[in-house]
């Protein structure tokens, strides 16, 4: 199987049009499996993804992440989807990322989305993306210890963009982070006391039934998150 080619979508809508894009990621669900060359998608709700709880939630975000076969079904879905294009006219902002996997472990809804690449050296703009199904009886401990580790991922050096992600808006999580290098993705990961800690006690407790960790490079980056502009 061909190298999968990714894509994410962060849509802004404005505070009136909330209702309507909250209702779209159910009723969207059908018409996107259909889409020619998809391989893995799933419509998401946003948040700031410092404590993983509802009060987290962003309802003036929302997002699909994709996984194609290639690069030209993606530009096809965005220019002939009518789902495309509902979404156009209900958003105000977009923020579009186009990504290579390089690494992937775990399994979301039970599959590999993102294959397993073979490891290879790069040296631009790097993603990651984790993702976890939480423990019902492990969430009030998980909780807990996520906000020291999301104070110091948005100190980090080299982050430039953070947003909470998850089918649900508790129990089914992760986050999605762009970083200037892989250099400063892996400091963050490997040296930080607090995200160290996180990863012993993920071992030593099982918060997890299900979780994924994968790691991107970032072909091009367009649009505006939150006013922000990127490109």
């Amino acid at each position: 199987m061909t190298e999968p080619y990714v894509t994410l979508h962060l849509w802004g809508v404005p505070t009136h049009r909330a209702p309507s894009a909250a209702a779209r990621m159910a009723l969207d669900r059908r018409p996107l499996r259909q889409a020619d060359g998809l391989r893995f998608a799933k419509l998401l709700g946003t948040g700031s993804g410092r404590t993983f709880t509802t009060r987290d939630a962003d309802f003036r975000h929302w997002a699909l992440l994709a996984v194609w076969d290639d690069e030209r079904d993606a530009l096809r879905f965005e220019r002939e989807s009518p789902l495309h294009r509902r979404w156009g006219r209900l958003r105000d902002e977009q923020l579009r990322v186009a990504l290579r996997p390089l690494a992937s472990r775990g399994r979301w809804s039970r599959r590999e989305p993102f294959g397993d690449p073979e490891p290879r050296r790069h040296d631009g703009p790097v993603a990651a993306l984790t993702r976890a199904r939480i423990r019902p009886t492990r969430a009030v401990a998980f909780w807990r210890a996520v906000p020291p580790v999301s104070a110091q991922l948005h100190r980090s050096p080299g982050l430039r963009l953070a947003v909470g992600i998850g089918e649900a808006p508790v129990g089914l999580q992760g986050t999605f982070s762009l970083w200037e290098s892989a250099q400063t993705l892996v400091a963050f990961a490997h040296r930080s006391p607090e995200h160290l800690d996180a990863v012993r006690r993920t071992a030593e407790t099982g918060w997890y039934a299900e979780e994924l960790f994968a790691r991107f490079a970032v072909l091009s980056v367009d649009g505006a998150y939150r006013g922000r502009g990127f490109g």
